[in-house]
């Protein structure tokens, strides 16, 4: 199947990322009574309260949530994107699965720990992920040119990432390549160059090989894609 890319500009992605976001679960949870979720941290996790507020009343309870990355660091850090969640203060949703839990303190054993929680609860695959972009291109922890963008498996750890701080867990590019729909936010005039690079498939980048990007933005992007 030919990867797809769609882009939504919107003064408003936070907005226009959630409406995407929220007919894509609403729609899987009609058809299967719940819907598989994985979430950033960062500005991206702004779409989340615009996603409830667009979501069927009850389908948030239903929803299966885990991460696309994490910080190797407790819930409390400032740095940590389960933290970020929680300190939203958002109704639970059915299930959350961390990438990094407040009483893993080796790498190893929170992949393994992740991956049965991945292929019991999850079935080993997602519905839907929402993105934030770097303005390197990367998406969750994997770094254009990383060896992490090699891994199989669930999930990742990544010892040396370029972008503080270094100890991170990610998902790993064949989970994000299995997935039907990934929604990313790109903001900002800083993002415009690694956004130009992502609507033209540059080969390495971890958003090329996805099956299906939306892309809401507020950043003018006309004459970029080669659609």
């Amino acid at each position: 199947m030919t990867p797809t890319l769609e882009i939504v500009p919107s003064p408003r992605p936070a907005e226009a990322a959630a409406e995407r976001l929220a007919r894509a679960i609403a729609r899987v949870d009609a058809h299967r009574g719940g819907c598989r979720l994985a979430i950033p941290g960062g500005s991206a996790l702004a779409v989340l309260p615009y996603v409830l507020k667009d979501l069927p009343q009850g389908t948030w309870s239903r929803v299966q949530l885990t991460w696309v990355d994490e910080r190797c660091v407790p819930a409390t850090s400032s740095d940590s994107n389960r933290g970020a969640l929680l300190r939203l203060g958002l109704p639970p949703p059915r299930e959350l699965l961390p990438l990094w839990a407040d009483d893993d303190d080796d790498p190893a054993a929170a992949i393994e720990r992740f991956t049965r929680g991945f292929v019991r609860s999850f079935a080993g695959g997602l519905d839907v992920v929402l993105l934030g972009l770097g303005e390197d291109g990367h998406v969750a922890s994997l770094f254009p040119g990383h060896p992490a963008l090699q891994a199989t498996g669930a999930a990742v750890y990544v010892p040396d990432s370029p972008k503080s701080p270094p100890r991170r867990m990610s998902l790993t590019l064949p989970v994000l390549r299995a997935t039907p729909l990934a929604v990313m936010m790109a903001q900002g005039v800083g993002k415009h160059a690694a956004l130009r690079r992502v609507i033209r498939r540059e080969a390495g980048l971890p958003t090329t090989a996805l099956p299906h990007l939306v892309i809401a933005t507020d950043i003018d992007s006309e004459g970029e894609s080669d659609e």
